[in-house]
C-alpha cells in the first residue's frame, strides 16, 4: 500500500504515477487537510461510471461467481441512464449468467476502482445487493460479457477464490459472508 499526502492536482497525478510504477501495491490511500478537495481533485481526473453487482446465494449458501478474462469474479455492470442502481444489478446478474429468478435482499457495500479503456482513464463505482437465487435454474454465461463460466461456490471454494480475485472484490465477499453465515 501507498500512502501519500496530497494538496494539489498536481501531486495527486505525481502520487497516481508512482503508485502505478508500483505493481506490487494494491492499493493508493491520498490525505489531504480537505478530503472534500482532494476527492474532486482526483475524481476530475476520470470519467465517472456507475456499476451493480450482485452477491447471488442459493438454497445451500453456495456463491454465485463467474470466470470472466480467467479470472473468477462477481456478476456486475454498467447501470443504464435512468435506471435505478437497484434495477441495474438484478438485470446485470440476470443477463450475465442466465437467471431469471433472483429477489434483492439488502444492499452490501460499494466498491471503486479505475481503469483504462480507449485511452480513457475511468473511476468505477459498484453498488453490491445481496440477492437470493436458486440453484433449480440453468446457469449460462454471457460470452458476449467475456464470462466463460458460471458456477456455484461452496464457503471452502469461496475462500480459495477469495485470495486469488481482484482486491476490491475481497471485501464484497467478507461482506456477504457476514450477511449470509452470521
Amino acid at each position: 500500500m501507498l500512502i501519500r499526502e496530497v494538496r494539489t492536482g498536481s501531486d495527486i497525478a505525481e502520487a497516481l504515477a508512482q503508485w502505478k510504477s508500483l505493481p506490487q501495491a494494491e492499493a493508493l490511500v491520498m490525505h489531504g487537510a480537505d478530503v472534500d478537495e482532494v476527492w474532486d481533485r482526483f475524481s476530475d481526473l476520470y470519467v465517472f461510471v456507475q456499476a451493480a453487482g450482485g452477491c447471488v446465494t442459493d438454497e445451500r449458501k453456495r456463491l454465485l461467481m463467474i470466470h470472466r478474462l480467467g479470472v473468477w469474479d462477481l456478476p456486475k455492470g454498467k447501470v443504464d441512464e435512468g435506471e435505478a442502481v437497484d434495477a441495474g444489478a438484478l438485470r446485470e446478474v440476470r443477463e450475465e449468467c442466465g437467471l431469471k429468478k433472483l429477489e434483492l435482499v439488502k444492499r452490501l457495500c460499494e466498491t471503486w476502482h479505475t481503469y483504462e479503456r480507449k485511452g480513457k482513464q475511468h473511476l468505477k463505482r459498484t453498488d453490491w445487493y445481496l440477492m437470493r437465487g436458486t440453484n433449480s435454474e440453468q446457469l449460462t454465461a454471457q460470452t458476449e460479457e467475456d464470462i466463460s463460466e458460471v458456477r456455484w461456490m461452496d464457503a471452502a471454494e469461496v475462500a480459495i477464490m477469495k485470495a486469488a480475485t481482484y482486491p476490491s472484490l475481497r471485501q464484497v465477499i467478507t461482506a456477504w459472508e457476514a450477511a449470509v453465515f452470521e
